[in-house]
């Protein structure tokens, strides 16, 4: 009986690192397809959200059945109540990519982008695919110094929204107002994207070590690395 618990506990945390998995690519191939103004690309990635919803909707009743057969306690507790919440901001991950996929399908055949932002939102783009591959590498290796470090990672990505603000109060800023609505929704996608991620590493942490993460020194990098 027991095994099998564990079993079921085992195949939760792979939900979410499928999850992980699916939302870091929806979020790289919602980018493309809006920077190239790709339809099909588009509506793939508003499609396949539903996969998504599916495995955190299972997740959730599977999570909660753990919780009323086996009474969990200590650290089993952690993990199905943490997978919860986890598969929560994964969700909702899913749901700002598909976001940044219904803009580019709104704009079609035009791009929502601006040529002279393109470099900034691919980067975005790119870095919040990074920031999710690095948070499933978190939950399959529940390695806490590396969830640490994604917050200081996430920097990156504030760094990159404060430039997105930066274009739109630009008094040479020549693209109307549509557009400086796209771009400022697609910023904050991209940023709230980001902090999800930073979100379930912050929560393995807690998982590991029953501590939240800002109670945590971040270990101070390597002098010469």
């Amino acid at each position: 009986m027991r095994d099998a618990y564990h079993e079921e506990l085992d195949s939760i945390g792979e939900d979410l690192v499928e999850m992980a998995r699916l939302v870091g690519s929806a979020i790289g191939r919602a980018t493309t397809s809006m920077l190239d103004a790709d339809l099909k690309l588009a509506e793939s990635v508003i499609a396949a959200d539903q996969k998504v919803d599916d495995l955190q909707h299972d997740l959730e009743a599977r999570a909660i059945a753990l919780l009323a057969r086996q009474q969990p306690v200590a650290t089993d507790l952690r993990i199905v109540v943490t997978s919860l919440r986890m598969s929560a901001d994964l969700e909702r991950s899913g749901d700002l990519a598909q976001h940044v996929a219904k803009l580019a399908r709104l704009r079609f055949p035009q791009s929502p982008v601006p040529h002279d932002l393109h470099a900034t939102i691919l980067e975005m783009g790119q870095l919040a695919q990074r920031l999710m591959a690095k948070a499933a590498e978190v939950i399959i290796t529940k390695d806490v110094d590396l969830a640490l470090q994604l917050e200081q990672d996430d920097d990156e990505m504030d760094l990159l929204h404060r430039t997105l603000f930066q274009h739109l109060m630009d008094d040479r800023w020549k693209h109307g107002i549509e557009t400086a609505v796209d771009v400022t929704l697609l910023g904050r996608y991209y940023e709230r994207f980001a902090d999800h991620a930073v979100s379930v590493a912050k929560r393995v942490v807690y998982l590991v070590t029953g501590e939240h993460a800002d109670e945590i020194q971040t270990p101070a990098p390597v002098e010469g690395a």
